[in-house]
Parts: C-alpha cells; structure tokens; sequence
C-alpha cells in the first residue's frame, strides 16, 4: 500500500528527493512518517509530518538539511534530503500512522503501515 522511491547512490554534499505513493486506500488523514535503517543498526526516525501537513518534527541529525512534505491530493509523501553526507547512508521507510487525526508520532510503534523501503547510498 506504501511504496518508497526515489532513493539511489549520491556524493557528500548532493540532494534526493524521496517519494511515498500510496495505493489502495488514501492516507490524507493520518500523519506519516519517514524512518532509516543502516547497515548493522537499528531503524531509527527520520520526519514525521501531521495529516494536514501544518506540523513536522524531525530527528537532530536531519534537522535543517532534510524536509518533508505531503500532497494529499496525489496521496504521496516527500522527503527532500539536502547536504547528504555518508552517515545518511541507510534504506528509507515510509509509514503511515496507525490513527487518523492525530499530532505525527515518532515512535515506530504508533506506525501501522509501512513500504518497502528504498536505499540511499551517500559516497564520501
């Protein structure tokens, strides 16, 4: 129902854009969330934004270089991601919040729904 895209291998310093289509059901009321998983880690949060698309939080290490977006209207969630640098490097998931018209969360267990994740690999 969620599927990433978008994501491939970039220098230190470049951009990607990262999409969130989903298919089958609209999402436009519940709030999503971007999370990475890198090699040998732990998934962690990345951006989440409100349904409406008013608020967004983001995790420290992303904060001003990375920005997510919503366009209910085509039922697709962004992620611009600038001044990539090695440590992004990671597979991206999208996910949907499991209740409608809440704040976004941040946790990965008020997620329900998820894709499939695209990796982005940054080179040094």
């Amino acid at each position: 129902q969620l599927q990433a895209s978008g994501g491939g291998l970039v220098q230190a310093g470049g951009s990607l854009r990262l999409s969130c289509a989903a298919s089958g059901r609209t999402f436009s009321s519940y709030a999503m969330g971007w999370f990475r998983q890198a090699p040998g880690k732990e998934r962690e949060f990345v951006a989440a934004i409100s349904w409406s698309g008013d608020s967004t939080y983001y995790a420290d290490s992303v904060k001003g270089r990375f920005t997510i977006s919503r366009d209910n209207h085509k039922n697709t969630v962004y992620l611009q991601m600038n001044s990539l640098k090695p440590q992004d490097t990671a597979v991206y998931y999208c996910a949907a919040d499991r209740a409608p018209w809440r704040a976004p969360p941040t946790w990965q267990a008020d997620f329900g729904s998820w894709g499939q994740g695209t990796l982005v690999t940054v080179s040094s």
